[in-house]
């Protein structure tokens, strides 16, 4: 029961959302975990979903399950694609993973509209424009 697991807190663990190429035709995006601690994260889950409203309309994208194994540190690793059609909606990461046998999970959350140009920055151990939360 989540009631019956400690409250570790998740320090230096980032979700970001990448803008990996521009082109006339359109831009391609991906979304990356990001251990910026000085060790390694172990037996790693993300699941991913969309939720939200488009055009008044309530939309849910599928739940996604992703098992990223072990993260050395100050790495990344690659969680998913994710397409510009799904920016518009609450796109939430959740993610657990261990530290010396204890358990750490944590929702990173990018509200509706929040993968904008204006909210980018360097992301830091990929050198690439995106849009974190940490």
């Amino acid at each position: 029961m989540k009631k019956d697991l400690p409250e570790n807190i998740v320090e230096n663990i980032a979700v970001a959302v990448v803008l990996e190429n521009s082109t006339p035709e359109g831009k391609s995006w991906n979304v990356y975990l990001i251990n910026l601690k000085n060790e390694p994260i172990e037996t790693v889950l993300v699941s991913s979903k969309g939720y939200g409203q488009k055009e008044g309309e309530d939309v849910k994208t599928s739940i996604l399950r992703h098992s990223i194994g072990d993260l050395p540190a100050r790495s990344f690793a690659l969680i998913e694609l994710i397409d510009e059609e799904v920016f518009g909606l609450t796109n939430e990461y959740w993610l657990s993973y261990y530290i010396n046998g204890q358990i750490f999970d944590k929702k990173f959350i990018f509200v509706p509209e929040s993968i904008v140009e204006t909210n980018m920055i360097r992301i830091p151990v990929l050198n690439k424009p995106g849009v974190m939360i940490g």
